[in-house]
C-alpha cells in the first residue's frame, strides 16, 4: 500500500464500510436527501471509474469537474483516483472564453458537467479538440418560470438544450461495475488544482498525491501527529468511532473544500455538503445533523451567516458545532467578535494557507487590526527574501515560503513554475505571494499579497489591512481596497464599500476618521465608492480587478 488518495480511501472503506460517509441535504429541486455508506460511496465511484475506463479515458489523461456540490462531485473525484486520471477543477462561473483557456491549459480528455452548464460547455467544446467523452449530471431540460405558488414547470429538452454527444451521469453510473479491479497505483499520481488567484489566467497546481496527503490533509490527522505509514490511516480509524461530522460549506470546485471533505474520509467520519451556499439552510442543517465542524471562506461568507442568527434562525441549536474555520480569506476580528457572541461555545479559527502549499499556521489570538494579521505557522514555513530565497532578519519584509511537500509546479507553465519553485539545500520550496514579517519569537505577521500591494506616495499599502479597518466600521458591510493611478502619489487607496442596509449615509470623511484610529495616516483611503454589492468568488475571496475596475471609472468620472 502507497500513499496514494485512493488506496488510503479504500483501506478505510474496508474498516468502517456500514458507516455513514456522504450527506447530501438538498438535492437540487426537490429537497430531497441522499446518505451514502462508506461501501456505498467506494461502490458508486468504482462505477463512474469503470465508466470512465470502458470509455476510453486513460491513466494520467485529464478529467474536468464543472459542477456544483454534490454527490457526483465527490464519487467523480474518487472514480478518477482510483482509475489514475487526474481530477482537474473547473470554476462554473467562468464564461466561455475563460472556459476554452482552462480546457485547453489542462489538456481535458474528459468532462462531467452539470446540466445547467449545458450551453457554456456547448459553446466551448469546438475549440477544445482534446476534449472526447462527455457526462451530463442531472436533466438535460431546464426549469420555466411558474406561478407564484405552482410546481416548477419543464420545457421539452428538445427545445432548449444544445445537441452534446454526452452521457447521462445515471447512464455512466448503471454501465461500469461497482467493484474494484484496478490495477496498482503511486504515490506519484497526480492531481491538478486550477486555482485564479487575484491577477492573471488561472494556474493549474500539480500536486503528487503523497506531497497533498501530507502539505493539504496533514497526513490523515490535523489534530495530532501525521500517520508514519499508509496501513496506520485505517488502523486508526478502526480503533476510533464516528461521530464527528464535516461541513464544508464553500464550492467543491475550491480546493480547500474538497481537501476538507478528503481530511473527513481520511477520519472515517462524515461529510455534509449543500448544493450552493444559502446561509439560513446551512443553520437549519447544522442543527438538523448535528454537525460537528463548518469550514467556510471569509466575511463574505460569515457575515450572512452572523445577519441569520440575528434574525430568522435566531434560536438555532448549535450545541454538537464545536470548530468553525476560515480558510482562502481572512475572518475578521469584527465579525470573529459577532461569532463568538452568538456561539461562545465554538472554536473559531483562521487558517491560513494556499493551493500551492496546503496549510501554512493559524491565526493568534492577538491577530487583529491593531498588530496585523499574526499567524503561528509550522515548522516548514519560514519568511524569505524573494531574491536570494534566504530567510529575513526579524522585523524585516520578505515573502512567505513553505518547503518538503510542495506541488511539482504549475501545469503547462515553466516560465511561473521556474520563478515560483525553488531548491535550497537540496530541499524543495515553493514561494509564496503574501508578503509578511517574522519576529524574534517565531510569529509571522502577514502583511498581504504582493502582487496587491500599493505603492502611494512611496509607501507600502496592503489591502488586507485597510479592509479590516473598513469593516470594522458599524455601518460597512464588506469592502475591497485598490490602487488608483494619481499624478501627485502615483497610485491613491481607493475603498469600494457595500453598507448594512439598515446603515445611515456614510462619506469619506466619515471613514477617514474612523481608519486613522487603527492605520497611519498614508494607509487611511482617499477615495470612497459605494457599491449595492461587492464581487467576490463563490467561495468568497476578494475579486481585485474588479475593484481596481470600479475605482478607477468611479475616479475617471469624478475627474471629468
Amino acid at each position: 500500500m502507497e500513499y496514494n488518495l485512493a488506496d488510503l480511501f479504500e483501506s478505510v472503506v474496508d474498516v468502517v464500510p456500514d458507516r455513514e460517509a456522504l450527506v447530501y441535504v438538498d438535492h437540487p429541486g426537490t429537497g430531497e436527501e441522499r446518505r451514502l455508506t462508506y461501501a456505498e460511496l467506494d461502490a458508486a465511484a468504482n462505477r463512474i471509474a469503470h465508466h470512465l475506463t470502458d470509455a476510453g479515458i486513460r491513466p494520467g489523461e485529464h478529467l474536468g469537474l464543472h459542477l456544483y456540490n454534490g454527490v457526483e462531485y465527490l464519487q467523480t473525484v474518487l472514480a478518477c483516483l482510483k482509475a489514475r486520471i487526474v481530477p482537474v477543477n473547473v470554476n462554473y462561473r467562468y464564461v466561455e472564453e475563460e472556459l476554452v483557456y482552462l480546457y485547453r491549459d489542462a489538456d481535458l480528455a474528459a468532462l462531467v458537467f452539470d446540466a445547467e452548464f449545458t450551453d457554456r460547455v456547448a459553446a466551448a467544446l469546438p475549440q477544445t479538440e482534446k476534449l472526447r467523452h462527455l457526462v451530463r449530471v442531472g436533466p438535460t431540460r431546464r426549469p420555466t418560470a411558474a406561478p407564484q405558488g405552482a410546481a416548477t414547470q419543464h420545457s421539452d429538452p428538445s427545445e432548449d438544450a444544445p445537441a452534446l454527444d454526452c452521457v447521462p451521469f445515471a447512464d455512466a453510473e448503471a454501465s461500469g461495475s461497482p467493484d474494484r479491479g484496478f490495477g496498482p497505483r503511486s504515490p506519484d499520481d497526480l492531481f491538478i488544482i486550477y486555482t485564479g488567484g487575484t491577477t492573471g489566467m488561472p494556474k493549474g497546481v500539480l500536486w503528487r498525491q503523497e506531497d497533498l496527503f501530507f502539505a493539504g490533509l496533514f497526513g490523515g490527522d490535523p489534530a495530532g501527529e501525521p500517520v508514519k505509514r499508509p496501513e496506520e490511516l485505517a488502523e486508526r480509524v478502526a480503533a476510533g468511532g464516528a461521530g464527528i461530522t464535516f461541513f464544508p460549506a464553500p464550492p467543491l470546485m475550491h480546493g480547500t473544500s474538497t481537501l476538507t471533505a478528503f481530511i473527513a474520509l481520511n477520519y472515517g467520519q462524515r461529510v455534509v455538503l449543500h448544493r450552493k451556499y444559502v446561509p439560513e439552510e446551512v443553520l437549519r442543517t447544522l442543527e438538523k445533523e448535528k454537525v460537528s465542524s463548518i469550514s467556510l471562506v471569509g466575511d463574505a461568507m460569515l457575515r450572512p451567516l452572523v445577519d441569520a442568527l440575528r434574525g430568522p434562525l435566531r434560536g438555532t441549536d448549535l450545541s454538537a458545532l464545536f470548530s468553525l474555520s476560515s480558510s482562502g480569506a481572512i475572518m475578521s476580528e469584527t465579525v470573529r467578535a459577532q461569532l463568538q457572541e452568538l456561539m461562545p461555545n465554538v472554536t473559531l479559527l483562521n487558517n491560513f494557507g494556499s493551493t500551492e502549499s496546503g496549510s501554512n499556521g493559524r491565526a493568534t489570538d492577538d491577530s487583529g487590526p491593531a498588530k496585523g494579521f499574526r499567524l503561528h505557522v509550522n515548522e516548514r514555513t519560514q519568511v524569505v527574501d524573494p531574491a536570494t530565497r534566504v530567510p529575513v532578519a526579524p522585523g524585516e519584509t520578505g515573502r512567505l515560503a513553505q518547503r518538503g511537500h510542495v506541488p511539482l509546479g504549475y501545469y503547462n507553465d515553466p516560465a511561473k513554475t521556474a520563478e515560483t519553485f525553488f531548491e535550497r539545500d537540496g530541499v524543495r520550496w515553493v514561494l509564496l505571494g503574501d508578503m509578511a514579517t517574522v519576529d524574534e519569537s517565531g510569529v509571522v505577521t502577514v502583511l498581504g499579497r504582493g502582487s496587491q500591494c500599493i505603492n502611494t506616495g512611496g509607501e507600502k499599502v496592503y489591502p488586507e489591512e485597510v479592509e479590516q479597518a473598513l469593516k470594522s466600521h458599524p455601518d460597512v458591510y464588506d469592502a475591497l481596497v485598490a490602487g488608483v493611478p494619481d499624478a501627485r502619489w502615483g497610485n491613491h487607496v481607493a475603498a469600494v464599500v457595500q453598507l448594512r442596509p439598515e446603515a445611515r449615509p456614510l462619506d469619506l470623511e466619515t471613514l477617514q476618521t474612523h481608519c486613522r484610529q487603527q492605520l497611519a495616516g498614508y494607509k487611511v483611503p482617499r477615495q470612497l465608492v459605494l457599491t449595492d454589492r461587492i464581487q467576490r468568488s463563490p467561495s468568497g475571496k476578494a475579486d481585485y480587478r474588479w475593484a481596481r475596475a470600479v475605482a478607477v471609472e468611479a475616479d475617471a468620472e469624478e475627474g471629468a
